[in-house]
């Protein structure tokens, strides 16, 4: 059986962070039904980098987070659009949406309204700022976050200035909160037979990925800075090799630490009593980071990966394609291929989960959904017969 098997979950979101959290749900078994607006769905429909399937609204950047859905396109802006919503409502068991703060009360789908329908319902908010404050009505995506947070403040060199990180993890971030914060709701439903709101924030959701650093902000005032590849340890920083290539060290204990100069032959650093003792190390972090630094011009960083990677956190600095060719990449089986018309080898590769489980465990069931392909199925199984789907595609309540 799986986790979520017989959970029925509305998705009301769009681009990642929604979309993420219900593909996670949806993963372990959820019947999740994605509601999307009638002319484009879903943007994330129009984007990818394979240029054919964007004209067909199946972008692979859709697909990335939308499999084992459902999809019907339902215009929530009509009357009757935002009534069929209200009656899915009242019989899922999760509702997840991710527009603007108080976009959906002004719909009728406010959670006040849904959980006066329906008790049990678990309704999950997910935004920029959350649901209230002077700032929970700013429009807002991934890279607006990374820059009001302070997290693009203390990424980058004195010389770069503030640098954005290279993949949306504050999306994915959040869209990971808010399917484990789902699961919680759901867990606590099972005992106390009530439905929750929940708020989850992306600005949280940073500041969360940024624990020890306001930790020693709040707590001992010591502001963060940029330090581009650089850890307060020497010993678990980024150096230049031979090649060029560069070679991430992480000797943080230490018992690494004594590792690493025996293993690159400067047993001469761990003798030395300003570097002997890791915990004390801080006040000539210059002087230990020159010394290995002329030690790893000596080799490429390959030679050193394959001397200390088996006792000393180390590893060459690679490139995506290089990462995903690793074989332990292919081994640990994160990418899952599916069908796909449109591409040249009608395959697509997506990520799955970032996990197993030895029970059972994130499986892919169908391929991502066509905009509104499912919606005669989706309402007949909440009872609507085919004269009243017939009246509701005439007004424009609904796309089939």
């Amino acid at each position: 059986m799986k986790a979520f098997e017989g959970i029925t979950v509305l998705d009301f979101s769009h681009v990642i962070a929604g979309p993420f959290c219900t593909y996670q749900l949806a993963l372990l078994g959820a019947d999740v039904i994605k509601v999307e607006e009638v002319v484009a769905g879903d943007y994330l429909r129009g984007r990818g980098g394979v240029d054919s399937l964007r004209p067909s609204l199946m972008g692979d950047h859709f697909a990335c987070q939308n499999a084992n859905k459902r999809s019907i396109a339902i215009d929530l802006k009509t009357p009757d659009g935002a009534a069929l919503a209200r009656h899915m409502a009242q019989r899922a068991d999760v509702l997840v949406e991710n527009f603007r703060p108080g976009v959906m009360a002004a719909l009728g789908l406010g959670y006040e309204a849904l959980s006066a329908l329906n008790p049990r319902l678990v309704y999950c908010s997910l935004s920029g700022f959350g649901q209230t404050g002077p700032l929970s009505d700013r429009p807002v995506y991934d890279n607006v976050v990374q820059a009001f947070s302070g997290l693009m403040a203390m990424t980058g060199t004195a010389s770069s200035g503030p640098l954005k990180s290279g993949a949306p993890v504050l999306d994915y971030a959040s869209g990971t909160m808010a399917a484990f914060a789902v699961a919680a709701a759901l867990t606590r439903r099972e005992r106390s037979g009530e439905g929750q709101h929940l708020d989850v924030s992306m600005l949280d959701t940073a500041f969360l990925l940024m624990s020890p650093v306001i930790s020693s902000l709040l707590n001992a005032g010591k502001a963060p800075k940029p330090h581009a590849n650089q850890h307060a340890l020497a010993a678990a920083s980024c150096y230049t090799a031979a090649d060029g290539e560069l070679i991430m060290l992480g000797a943080c204990n230490q018992r690494q630490f004594d590792a690493l100069c025996e293993l690159i032959g400067r047993d001469d650093l761990r003798k030395d009593p300003r570097f002997a003792d890791v915990r004390r190390q801080d006040p000539h972090r210059a002087a230990l980071e020159a010394a290995l630094a002329n030690t790893m011009r000596t080799r490429p960083a390959a030679e050193w990966e394959a001397l200390l990677a088996a006792t000393v956190p180390a590893a060459r600095v690679r490139n995506l394609a290089e990462a995903l060719d690793d074989s332990h990449a292919a081994h640990h089986g994160m990418l899952a291929t599916i069908p796909y018309p449109g591409t040249a080898t009608e395959r697509l590769v997506v990520p799955l989960a970032a996990y197993k489980a030895d029970k059972d465990g994130p499986h892919l069931r169908t391929t991502p959904p066509a905009l509104g392909q499912d919606g005669r199925n989706v309402l007949a199984q909440f009872g609507l017969s085919d004269d009243e789907q017939a009246r509701l595609q005439t007004c424009g309540a609904v796309r089939l």
